[in-house]
């Protein structure tokens, strides 16, 4: 059973924007706006990332498909987010790749720090 059962995990601002899913689009994933206005998973220089839909009654592991309305956080500096990343250890600085999944930083924006590893390819990210 996962720990952690939502995206915000510690919020200190609640920027919430919907957008439409340009493509298949996990919960925790970093997400961009695209040239048509919609998002699609990768990094920029605003972090944005995908929220559950618990509107619809669905969770961390339900994926948005093309087309649907993907609730997106914009969060704060310090705030936490239950992100998805593998081979990542406590401490690791972190950008988003272009499939919007987390790696450690080498050159891009940095998202954030690793403050927990936790199951299935899901770590816990302090906002930078």
């Amino acid at each position: 059973m996962a720990k952690y059962k939502t995206i915000k995990v510690k919020k200190y601002s609640d920027v919430i924007e919907e957008f439409v899913a340009a493509g298949d689009i996990t919960p925790g994933m970093v997400v961009k706006l695209t040239a048509s206005g919609e998002v699609e998973p990768g990094g920029s220089a605003l972090l944005m990332v995908a929220l559950e839909d618990e509107l619809q009654g669905k969770g961390i592991d339900d994926d948005y498909a093309a087309g649907d309305p993907v609730q997106v956080w914009i969060p704060y500096r310090g705030d936490i987010f239950n992100g998805i990343g593998s081979g990542l250890t406590v401490g690791t600085f972190v950008e988003a790749d272009i499939d919007g999944k987390l790696v450690t930083h080498s050159a891009g924006v940095v998202v954030g720090q690793v403050v927990e590893v936790l199951e299935n390819n899901r770590v816990l990210i302090r906002v930078a």
